[in-house]
């Protein structure tokens, strides 16, 4: 009798699997250029290309809108969605207001001692990256690292509706923390801009501990405004805008 439940919880299973399945492929043809700003997607296109059934199609295509991917299309379907420079800088203002957010809880709420022995080990690896000259390979690493940094910041907010919420506003196309590391890379200021981000790790860190709220919030507020610089100087370096994945969905202010 308990056959027909494990069949329907595997069901559902495989419709979770493939759904992300698809919204992954898609991001990525997206990101990749391969399917362009404006670029009409239906169900049965995806269906047809990446082999998916209905359901978990009509679910990652409806993901990707949430995500601001997409947007659907009076005729039907979905189209790719192009972002003003405007748009971007937006999304990284709303990241970054609400890690301030988490960053003055953590101090007012108090944070154990393992998430400050996380938070402490990931700047330490940083430091290891930025160890002499920065290679490809290190700014990679750097994203890496720098990514876990700010997901335990976020849980360490001890909110749940706040790491939600900052989970969302990082998959919001071009806000993730990381998102302009690699268009640093060409500049001859890179590490210099890696060394300031480290150094606002530090006093964030330093914050939390000393349990100051304000400046904590403060101080995260302002490391998100290193992500504004990096997408000033994108837009107006083309050379940059090709290390930058998916760059070719942002046109500039007025184009």
């Amino acid at each position: 009798m308990r056959e027909p439940e494990n069949t329907a919880v595997d069901a559902a299973g495989t419709t979770t699997s493939q759904t992300v399945k698809a919204q992954l492929r898609l991001r990525e043809l997206i990101l990749d250029g391969e399917l362009a700003a404006g670029t009409r997607i239906s169900e049965l296109w995806v269906v047809e290309r990446l082999g998916v059934s209905r359901t978990p199609v009509r679910a990652a295509l409806m993901r990707l809108q949430e995500e601001g991917f997409l947007e659907p299309i009076p005729s039907g379907g979905f189209a790719v969605r192009s972002f003003t420079e405007s748009d971007v800088w937006d999304a990284i203002e709303v990241r970054g207001t609400l890690e301030g957010l988490a960053a003055r809880l953590s101090a007012e709420r108090g944070v154990s001692q393992r998430t400050l022995r996380d938070l402490h080990a990931c700047v330490e690896e940083i430091d290891t990256i930025l160890e002499g000259g920065m290679t490809e390979e290190k700014f990679s690493h750097y994203i890496e690292v720098n990514e876990q940094f700010h997901r335990i910041l976020a849980a360490a907010s001890g909110s749940q509706v706040v790491e939600r919420q900052i989970e969302k506003a990082m998959n919001s196309p071009f806000a993730s923390p990381s998102g302009f590391v690699m268009v640093q890379s060409v500049a001859p200021d890179a590490r210099d801009t890696l060394v300031l981000a480290q150094a606002q790790h530090r006093a964030v860190i330093e914050a939390i501990e000393q349990r100051e709220g304000a400046r904590a919030e403060a101080l995260m507020r302002e490391h998100a405004r290193i992500a504004h610089r990096n997408l000033k100087s994108a837009v107006d370096n083309q050379k940059a805008m090709t290390k930058l994945l998916g760059g070719s969905l942002i046109r500039r202010n007025g184009r």
